[in-house]
């Protein structure tokens, strides 16, 4: 059995390892663009950063680990075109050589790419987008030879954030222009008003609610402006998100769903026999409101590339489908949200209630108490969790008591039966009543 898997992040490495182990007689072969297999595009913030030292320290497994479980890497490989009647692929490599490979079953993991809104200027040297390995590389080698002074960030989402830490613990001044009202536009407004308090406690200048129309070269740094927005920087970032990378399936038949991305079934099946696809690059079914978005995540990729592996060998496993739970962490500060917020619940029609508490993260008798503030989310007709947002500080375990409110969400419960969970307690770590189950009852207390 030939399983040929097109790209080598999270999605492709789990469909691949998935598949040699329920059939160690397949010949699974590995085609990436780059030479970083397995490499976390999620921890580059933190290589700019210099917390994570070495880009090696990135890849979740060494390229010798991914051939002992025998699997074929060729990178420096370029897929241009899937043939789903013969059944092949072909490629191109940095010498222009092209090579035609057969298979039985193929995987399209391409992922996103950095989306190129229409800004003038996005070519000049020192501005740089973020998604890929030689990208955090370029940034990295950016900082330690032009030693920048100043560096503007345009969008204000999970990226923005993480580079806004990053480059000011390396002692840039950062200045982060982004289009929504407050930054991470994925929780409500006034929890981001938190994470922004934050940035600007840390250094960072904000510009919220702005349009950023030019980047223009002044002097030798770069000059960007915009309705509500003129900031100079040494360098520019442009983090304004992703557009899947749909091309290669497209011309092989595949359909396009929601977000323009790959259309796949809960098998990761594309409609074309043979072909699935997996990751950033497809559409991604919504368990709480049954249809499917485009929501790409790492945790998200990594279950559905296992679920396509699986597949690709003769199994019959489905993607159990997410709730967009994230978390991130902006200096001292973590923010995470799981499920459905105010703003989504009526964007999909969804009868929904909030209420929010501030309690300590644990009992205030034990030194290092901090500050949490805790949002549930509830269908006030049926009692039904439907979501969670919690900002606190990063010792405060804020993303693992979202993950309560996950697997509550998951099984299917109830506001108040998330009061009735057996949940841990000691003084240091916790109160009788978890801060989740304080909100919750919160919730059920409004409700009745």
């Amino acid at each position: 059995m030939r399983f040929l898997i097109i790209g080598g992040s999270d999605a492709g490495i789990s469909a691949a390892l998935r598949a040699r182990q329920l059939d160690d007689a397949a010949d699974v072969t590995l085609l990436l663009k780059d030479d970083y297999p397995n490499y976390s595009i999620c921890g580059l913030p933190f290589l700019v950063s210099g917390e994570t030292p070495e880009p090696s320290m990135l890849a979740h497994r060494t390229r010798a680990e991914l051939l002992a479980a025998g699997i074929r890497i060729r990178t420096g490989t370029t897929a241009t075109r899937i043939d789903p009647q013969a059944r092949t692929v072909t490629t191109v490599n940095p010498a222009g050589h092209e090579d035609i490979l057969e298979y039985d079953a193929c995987l399209v993991a391409t992922g996103a790419e950095s989306l190129r809104p229409p800004i003038e200027g996005l070519h000049l040297p020192g501005v740089f987008t973020m998604r890929w390995m030689e990208d955090g590389l370029a940034i990295r080698e950016f900082i330690e030879k032009r030693e920048p002074r100043s560096a503007v960030i345009v969008g204000s989402g999970y990226i923005g954030l993480e580079m806004a830490d990053a480059l000011t613990r390396r002692g840039i001044k950062v200045f982060l222009a982004g289009r929504s009202p407050s930054v991470l536009k994925t929780v409500d407004e006034d929890m981001g008003s938190l994470i922004a308090q934050e940035l600007v406690r840390h250094g960072v200048s904000i510009f919220s609610g702005v349009a950023v129309e030019s980047i223009q070269q002044e002097g030798s740094g770069l000059l960007v402006l915009g309705r509500g927005v003129e900031a100079y920087g040494d360098m520019v970032l442009v983090a304004t998100g992703a557009t899947p990378s749909t091309d290669l399936a497209q011309g092989a038949g595949a359909s396009l769903g929601a977000g323009k991305a790959i259309a796949v079934n809960q098998r990761m099946e594309t409609g074309v026999p043979g072909l699935y696809a997996a990751g950033d690059c497809v559409e991604t079914y919504h368990r709480l409101l049954g249809k499917t978005v485009y929501l790409p995540l790492g945790t998200t990729a990594h279950k559905q590339g296992r679920i396509a592996g699986e597949n690709a060998v003769g199994g019959d496993a489905h993607y159990a489908g997410t709730l967009g739970t994230q978390a991130v962490k902006v200096f001292d500060l973590v923010i995470a949200r799981t499920g459905l917020n105010d703003h989504d619940a009526t964007l999909h029609s969804v009868p929904a209630r909030s209420v929010d508490v501030e309690c300590t993260d644990h009992k205030a008798y034990y030194p290092g108490a901090t500050p949490m503030h805790v949002r549930i989310t509830g269908n006030p007709q049926t009692g039904a969790l439907l979501g969670a947002q919690i900002v606190g500080s990063r010792r405060a375990e804020v993303a693992k008591r979202v993950d309560i409110c996950a697997a509550a969400i998951h099984a299917g419960q109830r506001v108040d039966e998330l009061t009735a969970m057996d949940l841990s307690y000691t003084p240091p770590l916790s109160s009788p009543w978890d801060p989740v189950q304080v909100a919750a009852q919160a919730w059920c207390d409004k409700l009745s």
